[in-house]
């Protein structure tokens, strides 16, 4: 598990970027989650609040930690 100015990625976090890790790169699942967050509203704060933790923590990581995530078996832990 990446480790981020203290902050450890929890698996919930892991579960919720393998989901919007389309494109596979660093930058790429950033701005698919800020894509995302510009949907949510007002009733939508507990998601808009997960969501601005987890870009700020993959902004805060590089992309050597990024890749040690392996978000890719996260939702399938068979491979």
């Amino acid at each position: 598990m990446a480790k981020i100015a203290n902050n450890s990625i929890s698996f919930d976090e892991q579960e919720f970027m393998a989901l919007y890790n389309a494109s596979g790169t660093h930058q790429g699942l950033i701005d698919a989650l800020e894509e995302m967050r510009g949907y949510l509203g007002p009733d939508d704060a507990e998601l808009k609040a997960f969501t601005e933790s987890c870009i700020e923590k993959l902004t805060a990581m590089s992309d050597e930690e990024y890749r040690g995530m392996e978000l890719d078996s996260v939702l399938d832990p068979e491979e």
